[in-house]
């Protein structure tokens, strides 16, 4: 009954992804894989039954049908934190370890999935570092890369958790800080006793979303080209410079939404031609008929929302950090992205797995 907590230094890391690619190889070798999320966040009820939703949407990736209150025992709903900050908090863990032990139960590999960062949930002892110790499983940490890494947290997480952190996972590398990980890192972590098991590149598709998704998200509408809201989102450009140095900007930029004022028809005029997947139009300001006719013509959704250019933009890198993998393409891509780039041979090694 070999197991694996999945876990990360902060929220939206790619547990999901990672749990999902581990799962679908495992099965694909013949393993029989179950799944366990022993603190949801995101609540949600199935069939009459309180789960998570991110634990749904995995177990029907691995072809998986447990009860969903068995496979998430604890769920943060309002209740639960006022109880827990109230000094109320049950024998959470007594419960958590009861669930490992059912679902584990005939399986040759367990994952168990973390929720938000290895200490989330320490003021009711359920954090990460508790779970694992608990447990007695071994534990994978990813560590997204967003402006830097966290390369300290993953020292001090090798402390705490000993013999059971199997290794890490450095995932979301940009191409130009490849070289410092592979170079500088990845050595420094392996010095500290922390093995790398993987660096997973960034890869644009991965944090991509629907054109009509985004438009739901931003609070906007979509008022042209509607037939063409599936259109993919991978960045986004601002358009409140001259044309000429939009321009530059713009021809490196693929897939990328472009925002600017509703006033602009300049600048929308350029990314339509230039074939952006849509426009979000800021202000509230509609554009004029020209600009309308040439979506229509060259089917290129129009967004129009009421948010300032500025606001627009910081939700968008928001959105684009943290929207989920739920896309079949995503599912596919994030599983070919951990079969490539993590060491499966090491983890099954280090669990007992022939």
């Amino acid at each position: 009954m070999a197991g694996i907590y999945v876990g990360s230094t902060a929220g939206y890391s790619g547990k999901n992804m990672v749990i999902m690619g581990l799962g679908l190889k495992f099965q694909k070798e013949g393993y029989n894989v179950g799944y366990y999320k022993p603190v949801g966040a995101m609540p949600k009820e199935v069939a009459g039954k309180l789960g998570d939703d991110d634990a749904n949407f995995v177990q029907g990736v691995l072809g998986l049908e447990e009860d969903p209150a068995e496979v998430t025992p604890v769920v943060v709903t309002q209740d639960f934190k006022v109880k827990a900050f109230s000094g109320r908090c049950e024998d959470l863990m007594g419960k958590i370890s009861e669930g490992y032990a059912k679902l584990s139960k005939g399986k040759d590999v367990t994952l168990v999935a973390g929720s938000g960062s290895m200490y989330s949930g320490k003021y009711c002892g359920v954090d990460g570092v508790t779970v694992v110790k608990n447990l007695g499983i071994q534990s994978i940490v990813i560590d997204r890369f967003q402006k830097e890494l966290n390369y300290d947290y993953l020292v001090v997480l090798k402390e705490a958790l000993g013999d059971n952190l199997m290794g890490v996972v450095l995932n979301d590398i940009t191409p130009n800080f490849l070289d410092e990980v592979e170079n500088l890192i990845v050595p420094f972590l392996n010095r500290a006793g922390v093995k790398v098991l993987g660096v997973i590149p960034k890869d644009p598709l991965m944090g991509a979303i629907k054109v009509a998704d985004l438009a739901e998200k931003l609070g906007g509408k979509v008022i042209s080209a509607q037939h063409k809201a599936e259109r993919i989102v991978e960045s986004f450009l601002i358009g409140t410079m001259q044309v000429e140095n939009f321009l530059t900007h713009f021809r490196k930029n693929k897939n990328a939404a472009v925002i600017v004022g509703g006033d602009r028809s300049d600048v929308q005029l350029v990314a339509l031609e230039g074939d952006s997947p849509c426009l979000v139009l800021t202000g509230n300001l509609y554009p004029n008929d020209i600009i309308l006719t040439r979506s229509e013509v060259l089917e290129i959704p129009i967004i129009v929302v009421r948010d300032d250019t500025f606001s627009v933009a910081k939700k968008m890198e928001t959105i684009l950090q943290r929207h989920k993998l739920r896309d079949i393409i995503k599912i596919k891509q994030g599983a070919q992205l951990v079969s490539s780039n993590i060491d499966f041979e090491h983890i099954k090694k280090s669990l007992g797995l022939k």
